[in-house]
């Protein structure tokens, strides 16, 4: 009994790169292949979290008739080099020799969920795969692919963008801000945006990188911070801001569901809040920290129903953000309003 399996094809190049491309049963590309899977937790991978449905519906397409598919894109890590080789014959043609105890080798560039429920069918597909591409080769090539894909979260495509970048704080401080957020400890976001992967058991996900990205870039364009604060002591303030807003609104922090804080309406119109704060007063920039913050947000925070049934019901989009960051200058002017006259 042979010891190989043996997938004729032909070698040649896809762009700038060198590429086997074969035809061979689906079990068989099953069976050798997987899908690297961003895990949220580790940071390791770097693909969507899987979709059955979106499999499945796959699954009952490719065993119609007339049915088809473009090729499966895969890639044969440096890692497995010992475990697969390619022979070339006089004819011109290739063969993809892979030793049968081999494992898992092919890694799913793009044909995750093509693949996963196509254990036990043989019916014919084909495919195409790099020959040696690094994980961080493999992450680019997914971004360039998927980046318009209908469904592909936009904030998985971020996080690849970090891990692409050379000098993520100085090429996109927005999302090393968001990015610090989410992996810092003493943040009340850690662990708790969303990024597009497998997500970690037990934890309530409260927003999405992309919407925490684009909120403080809010932030950093209203008061240009960056022009004097290094980025590393900009991610520090944001989260102490937030370290504040958690502190003071424990209940709606604590029931993100049931509350606008944390969604989209709430983050954007917050992060403005924040640039209001920095941009109003002419303390140290070193005394920006919890206790400041909690400090100026005990005043009229309380006064706002952040609940489903509150001020913020019915708005969406930029204008609902706006509608929403002007209730909140109205209800903190009214506080010191009130605050001036009891003071007389």
């Amino acid at each position: 009994m042979s010891k190989t399996i043996t997938i004729h094809g032909s070698i040649g190049m896809s762009g700038d790169r060198e590429v086997f491309i074969g035809i061979t049963s689906a079990n068989i590309l099953h069976s050798l292949s997987f899908a690297d899977v961003l895990n949220e937790e580790t940071g390791n991978g770097y693909q969507r979290r899987f979709n059955p449905r979106h499999s499945l519906d796959f699954r009952r397409y490719i065993q119609t008739p007339n049915s088809t598919t473009i090729p499966l894109t895969l890639n044969l890590r440096p890692s497995s080099i010992n475990s697969w080789k390619i022979k070339t014959l006089k004819t011109g043609t290739s063969q993809l020799i892979i030793q049968k105890n081999a494992g898992k080798i092919f890694a799913q560039v793009d044909c995750q969920h093509r693949l996963s429920h196509l254990s036990d069918l043989e019916i014919s597909l084909p495919f195409m795969t790099f020959l040696g591409l690094d994980i961080r080769e493999e992450m680019e090539i997914f971004s360039i692919i998927n980046s318009k894909a209908k469904g592909l979260s936009t904030s998985l495509l971020d996080y690849h963008e970090s891990k692409l970048v050379s000098d993520l704080a100085v090429e996109k401080p927005e999302l090393y801000v968001a990015l610090y957020l989410n992996d810092y400890s003493e943040s009340p976001w850690y662990k708790q945006l969303d990024l597009g992967g497998e997500k970690t058991s037990g934890i309530t996900r409260k927003a999405s990188l992309r919407t925490m990205q684009k909120a403080v870039k809010r932030f950093l364009s209203q008061t240009n911070i960056l022009t004097d604060t290094e980025p590393e002591s900009v991610a520090k303030l944001i989260s102490d801001f937030w370290n504040a807003i958690a502190r003071l609104l424990e209940n709606e922090w604590a029931n993100p569901r049931k509350h606008f804080l944390t969604k989209g309406i709430g983050v954007y119109s917050l992060m403005s809040l924040a640039a209001d704060i920095y941009q109003e007063t002419h303390v140290q920039k070193e005394q920006y920290d919890i206790n400041y913050f909690s400090g100026v947000l005990s005043d009229f925070i309380y006064l706002i129903d952040w609940s489903s049934n509150g001020h913020f019901v019915g708005l969406g989009g930029e204008s609902g953000v706006q509608q929403a960051l002007e209730i909140i200058r109205k209800t903190r002017q009214k506080s010191k309003l009130k605050m001036v006259s009891h003071g007389q």
